[in-house]
């Protein structure tokens, strides 16, 4: 029962995830999210049903686009097969419990941040607030006691706040001020870990830019902008699902 549980969970993750691509790709374009047939990106046709089929559609036709032949981006079956997956590690973590469906909507709010800021360097106020709001909610009913809520929510409006400071001293050039809300956010879901996982977004963040750095032609400048929020998320949730606490390791550690 447990893994039919998990299984349905991870489907119904793929299947949130292919219509945040939608929601990601059409916000602030005039268009409906419901309403309106699906097109090609590259020629404008209009897709057929078996073309939207979440991961099935892009495996089948072999990475390229059913009607023009154009090879299409990785990001979506990433996007939902990575969805999926956190769905059923967070009823494994949880339980079916008012928790999980909390959990549950902000990890969907959390993708469609993480999406659009991909494509446009910015993260649309009411979907972030929409987060930071489920994500209290989710973090109030996880907490054993109230007491740890504040703790965790001090925790993580002291990480905020670090963000919001830098994005002050910078002049906006080094971090955005909304990484700061979305760091708030991020902290009062993973909990007592919320620090550790403040100090993986920056490990993770240094790795790829640190790759990036490395790829770029020789003698060429590294203008374009790189979004945190996906490092940001990637962080706290690796701290999130594993419960690594690296100051509770340094305290043991020998001296």
């Amino acid at each position: 029962m447990t893994l039919l549980i998990a299984a349905a969970l991870f489907a119904l993750g793929v299947v949130v995830a292919s219509f945040i691509g939608v929601v990601a790709a059409r916000l602030y374009t005039g268009e409906g999210f419901l309403a309106g047939r699906s097109r090609c990106d590259a020629c404008g046709a209009p897709l057929p049903p078996a073309a939207l089929i979440p991961v099935v559609s892009y495996l089948a036709l072999r990475g390229r686009s059913r009607c023009c032949g154009v090879r299409l981006s990785a990001a979506d079956p990433v996007a939902e097969l990575v969805l999926g997956a956190l769905f059923a590690l967070a009823y494994a973590k949880l339980g079916l419990s008012p928790a999980l469906a909390l959990m549950l909507v902000s990890l969907a709010l959390l993708l469609a941040l993480v999406r659009y800021d991909f494509a446009h360097q910015i993260l649309p106020p009411p979907v972030l607030a929409a987060f930071v709001l489920a994500a209290a909610l989710a973090g109030y009913l996880a907490a054993p006691s109230g007491y740890a809520f504040l703790s965790v929510l001090l925790t993580a409006s002291l990480l905020a706040l670090s963000l919001a400071l830098i994005h002050a001293i910078s002049r906006g050039r080094a971090m955005g001020l909304a990484d700061a809300p979305l760091t708030l956010g991020l902290g009062l879901l993973a909990g007592p870990v919320a620090l550790t996982g403040f100090v993986f977004s920056f490990w993770i963040g240094a790795a790829i830019g640190i790759l990036l750095l490395a790829r770029r032609p020789r003698g060429s400048r590294m203008n374009s902008e790189v979004p945190f929020a996906p490092f940001l998320a990637a962080g706290f949730l690796l701290a999130y699902f594993t419960q690594w606490n690296l100051f509770a390791f340094a305290a043991v550690w020998p001296r």
